[in-house]
């Protein structure tokens, strides 16, 4: 059964890069929406505490190994340490059977 890998990454960054981040990850962000199995990848710039960044990206379910293995992941890899003040946290599930958006139920918009 298809699915896909739903991935949320929280991304804090170092105060001297807050402004030219989205510029320093925009190869990166450009290659991987290229890619065949990725479905999205989305970043945010949270309100609250501008120098966070969260990561909203999701996978077909057997293209994910492909993108950790790609080139561009690899240089970004080895880039992205310096911009940030952590290890970025992350939330990795396996969504089995969904493979696009839902429309919310709770209410609609007409």
């Amino acid at each position: 059964m298809a699915g896909m890998i739903l991935i949320n990454a929280r991304h804090t960054v170092k105060p001297e890069y807050v402004d030219s981040f989205m510029d320093k990850v925009a190869e990166f962000t450009e290659a991987t929406r290229a890619e065949e199995g990725n479905l999205f990848f989305v970043w945010h710039q949270s309100l609250e505490e501008p120098n966070v960044f969260m990561l909203v990206e999701a996978f077909k379910d057997d293209a994910a190994e492909a993108h950790v293995n790609s080139a561009h992941f690899k240089k970004m890899q080895e880039e992205m340490p310096q911009y940030l003040v952590e290890t970025p946290d992350v939330i990795n599930t396996l969504i089995e059977g969904k493979t696009e958006w839902d429309k919310l139920n709770e209410f609609e918009v007409k």
